[in-house]
């Protein structure tokens, strides 16, 4: 499930909650009845390295070592 995180009107204090993708945005804390707003926050995802893709997800083929080998002799 989803994790929400609003901001309360009046005291500018964070607070998460747990919610589906269908539920309505919370107008007010539960407990405390302060009036919120939902904060738009950037996903939590991090890609590190450069061509992650290529070398991660892909099978290496011995056919492009041995075309960078070849170019390397006749020069």
């Amino acid at each position: 499930m989803p994790v929400y995180v609003y901001k309360g009107l009046e005291t500018g204090n964070y607070y998460e909650f747990e919610q589906r993708f269908d539920d309505e945005p919370l107008k007010a804390h539960p407990e405390t009845g302060e009036p919120l707003k939902r904060v738009i926050q950037a996903p939590a995802i991090l890609f590190k390295g450069s061509g992650w893709h290529s070398t991660d997800y892909r099978k290496s083929s011995g056919s492009s070592e041995k075309k960078e080998d070849s170019k390397k002799s006749e020069d």
